[in-house]
């Protein structure tokens, strides 16, 4: 079993920007895709963008604010988040998949992993 983690949320003001953090248990996040997501309260769990295993594939379609990008060698992948807004606040999610021949990148299905996330709240 993967336990991730993420990290570098926090109670911020509209403008500012966080970068989101994403490491594995055991320290080979470098074997997988990973997609990030957020939920607002009382809301379902949306995709925000993902990245594949050696970073030749991204997905980002909130790219005017939002960037995925990965460090293998630290076994992190980053989500950055830039100008933030209220609506922004959500708790971010980090999901993992290591069968890439499955893996669609915006369902949450096709993840093998979820981490228990990191709020985010963007106050006006």
């Amino acid at each position: 079993q993967v336990r991730l983690v993420e990290s570098g949320g926090g109670l911020v003001q509209a403008g500012v920007s966080l970068r989101l953090s994403c490491t594995a248990s055991e320290g080979t996040l470098s074997r997988y895709a990973v997609g990030w997501f957020r939920q607002a309260a009382g809301n379902e769990r949306k995709f925000v963008a993902a990245i594949s295993r050696l970073s030749d594939h991204i997905w980002n379609p909130n790219s005017d604010r939002f960037t995925v990008s990965r460090d293998n060698e630290k076994e992190t992948v980053y989500l950055q988040t830039n100008d933030l807004k209220p609506e922004d606040t959500a708790v971010y999610y980090c999901a993992a998949n290591i069968h890439t021949a499955s893996w669609a990148p915006d369902l949450e299905d096709t993840y093998n992993y979820f981490g228990q996330g990191t709020q985010v709240t963007v106050s006006s």
